[in-house]
């Protein structure tokens, strides 16, 4: 994974050291159930998260530059929500924020800096996004970053008592992003 930069954000790899930072996010209500994952009990839950995030290495660490502090988390995931577009390559971008730092534009600066380098960088044909039906902010967050939507789906949350979901998807592809980034 190459270290990414933006005005306000360095997008890079996780470190076991980052522990703290994510712990003062990763346990509130308001962030883990919005992305499918229950609230962390304690610091060392978020330890072995991070050990998750280092060996699949998909995931950035979001720091803030101004308090060089981690804020939240971006991966770019190798996902396929759409069978019949599975001849593409493609990706799929999940994000989280600490909510402190909600409604300043740092969600979709991060999001745009991964659509820009998948597309340039690695090339892709599309790129994914998707949230839960109640989750407003992300759905905002996915239309200020021209992705479209596409369809939804029924799922079960398994890491949250098997919940049931629906997410919604969305996408852009490569041939709209140049246009509209000429």
């Amino acid at each position: 994974m190459k270290t990414l930069n933006t005005d306000r954000l360095i997008l890079r790899k996780w470190k076991e050291t980052d522990s703290k930072d994510l712990y003062e996010y990763a346990k509130s209500e308001l962030v883990g159930p919005n992305a499918g994952w229950p609230p962390h009990k304690n610091e060392e839950e978020s330890k072995k998260i991070i050990k998750m995030f280092i060996e699949n290495n998909d995931t950035y660490a979001i720091v803030l530059k101004s308090e060089n502090k981690v804020i939240g988390g971006i991966g770019l995931h190798n996902r396929k929500p759409d069978d019949s577009l599975s001849n593409l390559k493609q990706r799929e971008i999940g994000y989280v924020l600490n909510p402190k730092y909600w409604g300043r534009g740092i969600t979709p600066e991060a999001v745009n800096c991964l659509i820009e380098y998948g597309f340039n960088e690695l090339d892709l044909d599309l790129i994914w996004c998707g949230h839960y039906d109640f989750n407003h902010n992300s759905k905002r967050v996915n239309e200020k970053c021209g992705f479209k939507y596409r369809f939804k789906k029924n799922e079960k949350l398994k890491l949250l008592d098997n919940k049931k979901v629906t997410t919604l998807y969305y996408c852009i592809y490569k041939s709209d992003y140049l246009k509209h980034n000429k």
